[in-house]
């Protein structure tokens, strides 16, 4: 069950029935709601660099608190909007290139703490669905969930036959709520996206086109189902990992009838060491267990929190929940083998290329800003031996860089560092010298592979990869030529154009402009001054004051001007 919450540790709402246990809900109530969200949301934004809304002056510091404070306001309000809104921020937990990293560690947090519904809706929702009472389907029905989450709960049952199951129950009303939510976001995204600062550069109306695919797809039980059968089939030769197996009779799109698989919370450290399990094997075996479902199969856990993975008596894995998959295609891998040399060889010319290619890079007419970025990472991820790396540190890196830069990693590429820095912690618990990256070393080699996952040596996957790069070399050698005759034809036609910027020119020529301005705001200054006193002796009182009020205007201004010009002298 995706982050649910044991019953005895539901977060109690005043109104929680009104809130969480509808089934009808009110489009204008949500407009308002939604919207006064955004618009408390923007106002803080605009006072945020405002001198004026710090009590006790604008700090670093005072800054960086109301960042926090705001994350925490927004995780709180997320919360209290409801389903919609607690997937979509912890979708934007794995956004730290669209939001500033305080906000997505907060956003990190946000779980499905919510109250459960009532056993006449689910008695409700089972009869609509299969046509049958719960007595005739189920021997036992406990009518009190095991769990409860934004999307659903969960109840233990038994089938006729004497089997132990579990049933998946989605919330009342879900489906119009996300209907009626969508739209508001829609309009919502539509108004970031033509905002003169916060829709340059962000393809706002995307991120929401791949919102609406997760959310529908994580309360799609039929396709969370044949995710789970697609996932036990490619470890079916693993039997170190276990998967619930669904029953499809008892299934439909808002009610999945699962195996009852129970286990040990793999946070739980104590309880797995009373039962005797070895906690550093399990650690790499939750680290294999991903790998292989990233390099492997190319269908991976897009949510491998602690709640979804348990530890079996015997030691095995089990993976629960599986409404939000990622998939990586071939060509995406043989993109993200070409990423990986550009990394090794720390050549940022052909990380950002890579980059571009997958789509996690927006291309612009000077990168040279992104490449400095990437070799900056570069020369300090290289710093240390590979098998030293911290995933979570990598992933700081890179989203440090990107925040604001025209990075914009897609779905997947998130997914998939999220996942790491979670089982990287989650592995760290079971043994504090857990390295995510040295057990993920043997699959990293094998990316240097022929790219189509077969099973070749890692040597001959080394030598012919070494093969093509001379290939390419000497293709690159043999038309070095030619291109340079083709640059020099373009540069005699005058199809290439230089562009020669000096920063220390540009200063000088500011400062010579200012300087000329403030010698004729001097100039006017004084013969105001003179005009005003000549004025005045000849008795003309009015115009001698508007002369004067002029002089002071003027004054007013050279004085501005020579703060400015002596700021900028202080900063260089």
């Amino acid at each position: 069950m995706d982050d649910a919450q044991p019953q005895s540790q539901i977060r109690s709402y005043g109104d929680g029935s009104y809130r969480w246990n509808r089934e009808n809900y009110s489009r204008q109530r949500r407009y308002v709601d939604i919207w006064s969200f955004v618009l408390k949301l923007l106002a803080a934004q605009w006072a945020y660099n405002k001198s004026w809304s710090y009590r006790g002056g604008m700090t670093d510091g005072a800054k960086a608190k109301r960042r926090r404070n705001q994350a925490i306001w927004i995780r709180e309000t997320l919360l209290d909007l409801g389903p919609t809104f607690i997937k979509v921020g912890q979708l934007f937990s794995t956004r730290a290139d669209l939001f500033p990293i305080e906000y997505v560690e907060e956003l990190s947090k946000l779980q499905d703490s919510v109250p459960a519904f009532g056993y006449e809706q689910v008695e409700r929702i089972i009869e609509q669905d299969f046509g049958k009472t719960i007595p005739q389907l189920y021997r036992n029905f406990d009518p009190i969930p095991l769990a409860a989450a934004s999307l659903g709960q969960v109840h233990r049952a038994q089938l006729h036959s004497g089997e132990e199951v579990v049933v998946k129950i989605q919330r009342p009303g879900l489906k119009k709520l996300f209907t009626i939510d969508l739209q508001i976001l829609k309009g919502i995204a539509r108004y970031f996206q033509r905002h003169p600062k916060w829709g340059k550069g962000r393809d706002w109306m995307g991120i929401y086109e791949e919102c609406c695919r997760i959310l529908w797809e994580e309360i799609e039980y039929l396709n969370e189902g044949r995710n789970a059968d697609n996932f036990r089939r490619n470890f079916r030769e693993q039997d170190w990992v276990k998967v619930p197996r669904v029953y499809w009779r008892y299934s439909s799109p808002r009610a999945l009838t699962l195996e009852y698989m129970p286990g040990i919370k793999i946070s739980h450290y104590e309880a797995i060491e009373a039962a005797g399990l070895d906690r550093k094997n399990l650690a790499r075996l939750g680290a294999k267990a991903y790998l292989h479902q990233l390099l492997d199969d190319g269908f991976f856990h897009a949510d491998p929190h602690p709640g979804n993975l348990a530890v079996s008596p015997d030691g095995s894995l089990i993976f629960y929940d599986f409404g939000m998959m990622g998939r990586v295609q071939p060509l995406t891998r043989e993109k993200l083998m070409a990423l990986f040399f550009g990394v090794a060889q720390k050549d940022s010319e052909r990380v950002v290329t890579a980059l571009i290619d997958l789509g996690a890079l927006a291309p612009a007419s000077d990168m040279g800003p992104v490449r400095r970025s990437v070799q900056y990472m570069l020369d300090h991820f290289m710093d240390q031996p590979f098998e030293n790396q911290s995933i979570t540190a990598i992933s700081d890196d890179l989203y440090e860089i990107a925040y604001d830069q025209p990075f914009r990693f897609p779905a997947t590429f998130t997914f998939v560092m999220r996942a790491f820095s979670t089982l990287e912690g989650v592995g760290k618990g079971l043994d504090p010298e857990f390295n995510f990256m040295e057990v993920a070393q043997p699959f990293a080699m094998q990316l240097m592979n022929d790219g189509n996952g077969s099973r070749n040596s890692i040597s001959d996957g080394i030598l012919g990869e070494l093969g093509r790069q001379a290939a390419q070399v000497s293709s690159s050698a043999l038309g070095l030529p030619r291109r340079i005759e083709d640059t020099l034809e373009k540069l005699e036609r005058g199809d290439i154009r230089v562009r020669v910027r000096s920063t220390e020119s540009d200063r000088v020529l500011r400062r010579v402009s200012n300087v000329s301005m403030g010698t004729n705001y001097s100039l006017l200054a004084g013969a105001f001054t003179v005009s005003a006193t000549i004025l005045l002796v000849n008795q003309y009182q009015w115009l001698a004051i508007l002369a004067a009020i002029a002089a002071l205007i003027a004054t007013v201004a050279f004085i501005r001007l020579l703060i400015r010009i002596d700021r900028a002298d202080r900063m260089f």
